[in-house]
């Protein structure tokens, strides 16, 4: 499988890797290990020593090294032996593993598996509302699921879904009611938008509205490639400023582990009761419940159906919720085929 490879892909929250400990994750079929050295700058390694090809999270940090836990060999961040524990100490030249450009920001560790020389963190998108958030206004999880990103991505750039798989929490009708506009944006960048006037809002946020009953429902969600999405949402009076009813501004973040598995990063903040700490974990759980309990079955129950084929491969009835999506995926088959190797003229 084809895969984008200069860019940034999302490998774990900060707070995953604590300080003396590492994170082993496989990125687009790259086992990568993360650890932290004594400065607590997180480095990325390939998982695999090059001796008897043992994973190095399995061993454990010493100074600012990874230490293979099969036979004790030492590499830093670089990816170079500093230290072979058997004979004389001599450190073979072959003794060496694949280093990664690897950031810290928005409270999340970004990787980039392609050439680490092309690797430029200002195109990590700026996400950076989730840190500004107040403690009591945000949450995050990480959901490993059964299924191509793909599928995954296509679950948030279609809300439609929302007002059957959710239709007590997130739906309510409106935004399968209405259509969507959709727009390319600058660096390769997909932008949809849903706008229901006096409509019936969904449970959630008429909770919070004087009444439950009629709202502006509105929804937006941008696309960055290859699976990184900005999604914001609410509801307000009709006819009022989005800013006089609650808002959440999300984000549902795709890292393909191979073929048929991802690595789902998701992230929550709200505009209203800010402080209110129970109120927080009470969002924070039904999210979890929503993702795991109704998104990640019916995802992993599509690949199930799918198999290995590639979806649009199979010809499948598209109506018009599913043209976010497949503007997605246009833009990111461009984008990977603009990355392979030009074959020689024969």
């Amino acid at each position: 499988m084809s895969y984008l490879l200069n860019t940034w892909y999302i490998a774990g929250w900060a707070d995953e890797l604590m300080q003396g400990g590492m994170l082993g994750r496989t990125i687009v079929e790259q086992p990568i290990v993360f650890f932290r050295n004594s400065q607590g700058v997180i480095q990325a390694l390939a998982d695999r020593c090059p001796h008897r090809f043992a994973p190095l999270h399995m061993g454990k940090v010493v100074g600012d090294s990874v230490q293979c836990p099969y036979h004790g060999l030492r590499f830093d961040g670089s990816g170079q032996c500093t230290h072979n524990p058997h004979g004389d100490g001599t450190i073979p030249k072959a003794a060496c593993v694949r280093a990664f450009a690897v950031v810290e920001r928005h409270g999340a560790i970004w990787v980039w598996p392609g050439d680490s020389s092309l690797a430029n963190d200002a195109q990590i998108p700026d996400f950076s509302f989730l840190e500004q958030a107040p403690p009591h206004a945000k949450g995050h999880g990480y959901l490993p699921t059964r299924a191509h990103y793909e599928l995954l991505s296509d679950n948030i750039m279609d809300l439609s879904h929302v007002d059957f798989l959710h239709p007590d929490t997130l739906g309510g009708g409106a935004l399968s009611r209405t259509r969507a506009t959709i727009e390319e944006l600058p660096n390769d960048r997909v932008r949809i938008s849903w706008w229901a006037p006096d409509d019936v809002p969904p449970p959630a946020f008429g909770a919070h509205l004087e009444d439950p009953s009629r709202a502006d429902v509105w929804a937006e969600v941008i696309w960055h490639a290859p699976g990184l999405m900005l999604l914001g949402s609410g509801a307000t009076p009709p006819g009022r400023p989005r800013e006089e009813g609650p808002v959440t501004w999300n984000l549902h973040l795709m890292t393909p582990q191979d073929a048929t598995n991802t690595h789902y990063f998701f992230a929550n903040t709200r505009s209203f009761e800010q402080d209110n700490a129970q109120l927080n974990t009470f969002i924070q759980d039904m999210l979890i419940g929503i993702f795991a309990g109704e998104d990640k079955p019916m995802v992993e129950a599509q690949q199930r159906q799918i198999g290995e084929v590639e979806l649009l491969g199979l010809n499948p009835v598209l109506l018009p919720v599913d043209a976010g999506a497949v503007r997605c995926r246009r833009v990111l088959r461009r984008l990977i085929a603009a990355e392979q190797p030009v074959s020689a003229p024969r």
